[in-house]
C-alpha cells in the first residue's frame, strides 16, 4: 500500500526526469515556449491579413459591377420597350388589314343570294371566337392595389396582400361571363375561351402580354342588367373582402359606347366541320 502511495505522489519519479522537463520548457522552440508563441502570434496576424485583403477586394469588385449591372438593366428595359411598341405597330397594321379583308369579302359575298347567308353565319362565327371587334355599351370594372401610403394597405400588412394577383382577375372575368357578358377586354386587349391569365414576378400577364395598373376590365352588355347580375355574386364578395381588409381599389361604372378590339388570331389543333357545314 506504501509503494502505491509513494507512486501516486510522484515520489518514485526520477529526479532526471524533472531537470529534463525542465529544460525543455526553457528552449524557445519548446511547446508553450516564446519561439512558439510568437509562431502562433504570426499566424493569426497573416490571416487577418488575408481575410483584410479578401474583403477588400471583394468590395471592390462590388463597387465595379454595379455600374456594369446598372447598364446592363436600363439596355433591357430600352430593349423590351422597342419590342412592345414594334408588337403594337405590327398589331395596328393587323388591325387594318382585317378590317380591309372584311371589307372585301363583304362586297363578294353581296354579289350573290348564297353570298348573305354566309356572310351572316361568317358574322357569328366571327363574334363567338372573339375574331371581329365588338362595340356597345358594357360595364367597366376598375382593380388597382392599395395606396402605398395607406396605413391599412401594403405598409401594415407586409406588402404584398394590397396587390393585386392575376387570381383575382381570373375571378374577376370569369364572374363577369357569368352575370352574360357578350365580351370582354382587359385593358384593351381582347378575351376568347382560351386565353390565359398568368403573372410572371410582379406582373400580370394576359397571352403573355403584360398589363400595367390600374386594371380595367370591360364587359360588352346591357350595364343595368351586368350590374345587377354581378353584384352579390362570389366574385363581387370576394372583391369586396379585399377593398375592406387590404384596401384594394375596387369600383364599377356604366360606359354607353365600349369598343374592343379582336383578339389575336387562334391556331387550331382539332377542328371537324359541321354536319351542316359539310359536302
Amino acid at each position: 500500500m506504501s509503494l502505491l502511495a509513494d507512486l501516486l505522489a510522484g515520489k518514485l519519479l526520477d529526479p532526471g526526469y524533472a531537470e529534463a522537463a525542465a529544460r525543455r520548457a526553457r528552449r524557445p522552440d519548446a511547446p508553450g515556449g516564446p519561439l512558439r508563441r510568437g509562431r502562433r502570434g504570426g499566424g493569426v496576424l497573416l490571416v487577418l491579413v488575408l481575410t483584410g485583403t479578401l474583403i477588400a477586394v471583394a468590395g471592390a469588385e462590388v463597387r465595379r459591377s454595379e455600374p456594369v449591372a446598372a447598364e446592363r438593366r436600363s439596355r433591357l428595359i430600352d430593349e423590351i420597350d422597342a419590342r412592345t411598341a414594334e408588337t403594337d405597330a405590327l398589331r395596328r397594321r393587323l388591325d387594318r388589314l382585317r378590317a380591309e379583308t372584311e371589307r372585301q369579302r363583304a362586297a363578294a359575298l353581296a354579289r350573290g343570294d348564297a353570298g348573305h347567308g354566309v356572310r351572316s353565319r361568317l358574322a357569328r362565327a366571327a363574334a363567338a371566337a372573339a375574331a371581329a371587334p365588338a362595340t356597345g355599351e358594357g360595364l367597366v370594372v376598375t382593380l388597382d392595389d392599395s395606396p402605398r401610403d395607406d396605413p391599412d394597405g401594403l405598409a401594415a400588412r407586409g406588402g404584398a396582400r394590397g396587390r393585386v394577383y392575376d387570381r383575382d382577375l381570373q375571378v374577376l372575368v370569369n364572374g363577369l361571363w357569368a352575370a352574360g357578358a357578350e365580351a370582354i377586354g382587359v385593358n384593351g386587349q381582347r378575351l376568347t375561351a382560351t386565353t390565359a391569365i398568368r403573372s410572371a414576378g410582379e406582373a400580370i400577364l394576359v397571352d403573355y402580354r403584360p398589363l400595367t395598373r390600374p386594371y380595367e376590365v370591360t364587359a360588352l352588355g346591357d350595364p343595368g342588367r351586368l350590374r345587377d347580375a354581378f353584384t352579390g355574386s362570389a366574385a363581387d364578395r370576394r372583391l369586396r373582402a379585399l377593398e375592406e381588409r387590404y384596401r384594394i381599389r375596387y369600383g364599377t361604372r356604366g360606359a354607353p359606347d365600349v369598343r374592343l378590339p379582336a383578339a389575336g388570331p387562334v391556331r387550331l389543333r382539332y377542328a371537324v366541320p359541321r354536319e351542316e357545314d359539310g359536302q
